[in-house]
């Protein structure tokens, strides 16, 4: 009983540490793509070399929590396993759906706004965190 006990710690210690690590990939993600996307306009003033350089930099910390990321869903159990496939699932179905159909309505000019990226994100991201909360509660 208490090696199981033992086991159950370390089994949490990983979970946590894992999810820490996406935590922190997911900020510098975050904050590399704040600066490829305003330091052009406030920083280096268009300067292209840098800003390709500010690109490559968030693609490679993309790449890195990407990595991270599955880390931490393997590091999951079963039952946490299915709610985030179920959530990534829902996410990327809907983002595929309203994102092309977004992007129909944009070519032809049947809405006044160009579709923007930043909006795809949103919906899925919404989508995606209430999969979460339903999985949550179904499965808890």
């Amino acid at each position: 009983m208490e090696e199981q006990i033992k086991e159950s710690g370390d089994w949490a210690a990983r979970v946590n540490r894992n999810t820490l690590r996406l935590g922190y990939c997911t900020g510098a993600w975050l904050v590399t793509t704040a600066v490829a996307t305003f330091g052009p306009q406030f920083i280096w003033h268009d300067n292209t070399l840098l800003t390709a350089i500010a690109i490559f930099i968030n693609l490679g910390v993309g790449f890195v929590t990407i990595a991270a990321n599955k880390h931490h869903l393997q590091s999951l159990d079963e039952m946490q396993q299915k709610i985030q496939l179920e959530a990534m699932a829902l996410s990327l179905g809907v983002g595929f759906v309203c994102g092309l159909s977004y992007s129909l309505l944009d070519q032809s000019n049947l809405i006044a706004a160009d579709a923007e990226i930043s909006h795809l994100i949103l919906l899925m991201g919404l989508t995606y965190f209430a999969g979460m909360v339903v999985g949550n509660r179904r499965y808890r």
